[in-house]
Formats: structure tokens, C-alpha cells, sequence
């Protein structure tokens, strides 16, 4: 028998076409409420900057708001992109979360600028080199209940037990998570042509800390479901008109789907969308929850992080129900 895998809701606040960011904001605290309600086990936001389709720019703030707008689910960061922060400021903010909805908080970290060079630039002011370990390392310690002899300290911040989080897409992340005794989340819903490699390297490299005994592991997962394959092949057409945008350097705000892509990408598109699409779950019932057991069985995963880019905001929770429902199904069989 299989280890009971829990899942979880990553969220860019996504646009749709037509719609407004207070209608993406009023569909992430509808979605982060029937999570709750479905067993998911937490909500997590992600820091993206200067794409018109995602709304979860300022992140912690978002993130203080679904936590207000629930009542048990855990809230995080998936991540916030350290690099563009001062960590003594990303302590101060968490803090202040953890503080207001103790026990309910995550920080998830990447070191992606989630955004262009220019906008980069805008952020970061300083673009001297930074070193990501040592941001880490120094975010940590803010939370540390010992600050003997330290002059900056985070109020609030300091020991509070907020549980800190490695996010990457390649091997680097997956080494410091290692080093560091973290739990750590790899991209695949977007990035998959590392993860085996970067799950061993973790997992391989984990030292037992104050934080974590053992290596935990979560996968991203986009997932499109509806009632029959047929429907779902059908409202994924948006997700890939979503990364065909991106791709192309368009507007990320959501398309309504569409009968035939081939209208609209080309041969050498299509192979390079669906690579990185290589993971996705797309399809009825049955067909989803036998493709999320196939990955959470090759990857041992500890947990899912599912992602879901349906245009309908109805039919997108549909998809997190049908998703519910078989993962229950199978952490809980008869």
C-alpha cells in the first residue's frame, strides 16, 4: 500500500480575458474556500511581476487576505523570489502572517526573478550579484529565537516556527534544500525535464535538521478534469494558449478554448508546449487519478501542489473537486 500523499492548490490569481484582477482576487478566496472545504492542505501564491494574467504580484499581501477569507487551510508563498527582497523584510511580513493566523503560514522561497530584465531592474535596484544560500541562511536566522548580540532583529519574526520551503526547477535548489534539511517543492508543472534527477539529488544530499528529520518532497502538477477526456482535452486548449503566449511574449491573460490548436501553433510550438506540459493530468475522472498516482508513484512524492489554468472559473473548481475526490480515492482505499 502506497503512502498517503496530500494535496495542495497553487494559485497565480490568473486573469481571464474580459475579466477584471478584482474578479481574479474574488476566484482565489472562492477557490482557497472550497479547498478548504475539499481536504487540500494548503493555498499557495505565487510572485510573478509585469504579466498582465497574473494577479498575485504582491504576494504576502494576497496571502493575508485568503488567510482572512478561511479558516483552517494553510496559506503560503510559491514561492516568493528572495532575490527581489530584502530578507529582513520577507521575515517582518511573514511574521506578521504567521503572527495574525498562527500555525496557518508557509514560506515558500525561489531565486527567479518571476519577471523581464527590466522589470528586474525595477524591483532590485541593486543588481550586484547576490548569493541565494546566504539570503536563505540569513532569512532564517531572523527567525531564530536566539538573537544574542544580533542588533537587526525581525519584530515580528523572531521564533516564530513559520516553515520554510525550497521551490526550483533545477538542481541547485534541490541541493541547498538538501544541505539545509528543508522541504522542497519542484516545479514540473512547467518544468519537468529535471525533476527525477533533482528529486535524488535531494533526497541523496538531506541532512537531518531543526526543521525536517526527513526528506519531504512535492511535485507541481497541472491538472485539467472534467466529466469525460473529451471535455478536458477541450478546456486544456486554454492552458496551452497560455503557454504559447508566454512563448511568444504575448498577453497571459486566459483565452476561452478553442476546438483546434492546430489553428494556432506550429509543429515546432506544439513539441515544445506539450514537453513542458510532459507531467500535466488532463482528462475524466478516471483518467486523472490514474495519472496522478503514476507521478506520485515514480516520484515518491510526499504531496501534489496542483495548478489549474481552466478558463471557467466553475469548471476550474470542478477540476479541483475531481481532483479531491481521487486522491481520497486512492490514500484512502477500500
Amino acid at each position: 500500500m502506497m503512502k498517503k500523499i496530500k494535496y495542495s492548490v497553487l494559485d497565480l490569481a490568473p486573469v481571464a480575458e474580459g475579466a477584471s484582477i478584482a474578479e481574479a482576487f474574488a476566484n482565489s478566496v472562492e477557490l482557497a474556500q472550497h479547498a478548504e472545504n475539499m481536504g487540500y492542505t494548503r493555498h499557495w501564491l505565487a510572485e510573478h511581476h509585469t504579466m498582465d494574467g497574473i494577479a498575485s504580484s504582491a504576494t504576502s499581501v494576497l496571502i493575508g487576505h485568503l488567510a482572512s477569507k478561511t479558516k483552517t487551510i494553510r496559506v503560503g508563498s510559491g514561492g516568493i523570489m528572495l532575490p527581489n527582497h530584502s530578507p529582513l523584510i520577507i521575515a517582518e511580513q511573514f511574521g506578521t502572517l504567521e503572527t495574525l493566523y498562527p500555525g496557518r503560514i508557509d514560506l515558500g522561497l525561489g531565486r527567479a526573478p518571476g519577471t523581464n530584465q527590466e522589470t528586474m531592474r525595477a524591483i532590485r535596484r541593486n543588481l550586484s550579484s547576490q548569493n541565494f544560500a546566504e539570503q536563505v541562511q540569513e532569512l532564517l536566522e531572523y527567525f531564530s529565537a536566539n538573537q544574542e548580540g544580533k542588533r537587526v532583529k525581525a519584530f515580528p519574526g523572531v521564533g516564530l516556527k513559520i516553515p520554510v520551503w525550497l521551490l526550483g526547477s533545477s538542481l541547485y535548489s534541490a541541493e541547498l534544500a538538501g544541505t539545509l534539511g528543508l522541504p522542497y517543492s519542484f516545479a514540473s508543472h512547467f518544468a519537468p525535464d529535471l525533476m527525477m534527477e533533482a528529486l535524488h539529488v535531494y533526497r541523496n544530499l538531506f541532512k537531518p535538521s531543526q526543521f525536517l528529520k526527513e526528506p519531504y518532497v512535492m511535485i507541481g502538477v497541472q491538472v485539467v478534469a472534467a466529466e469525460s477526456d473529451e471535455k478536458a482535452n477541450f478546456l486544456a486548449t486554454t492552458v496551452y494558449q497560455r503557454f504559447l503566449a508566454l512563448i511568444r511574449g504575448q498577453s497571459l491573460k486566459m483565452k476561452p478554448p478553442v476546438k483546434n490548436m492546430d489553428e494556432l501553433w506550429d509543429k515546432s510550438e506544439q513539441d515544445h508546449l506539450l514537453d513542458k506540459l510532459q507531467t500535466a493530468a488532463i482528462g475524466g475522472p478516471e483518467k486523472v487519478k490514474q495519472q496522478l498516482l503514476q507521478l506520485a508513484e515514480i516520484t515518491n512524492a510526499d504531496e501534489l501542489m496542483i495548478t489549474s489554468d481552466v478558463y471557467d472559473q466553475q469548471k476550474r473548481l470542478r477540476t479541483f473537486e475531481i481532483v479531491a475526490e481521487a486522491m481520497k480515492e486512492f490514500n484512502f482505499p477500500n
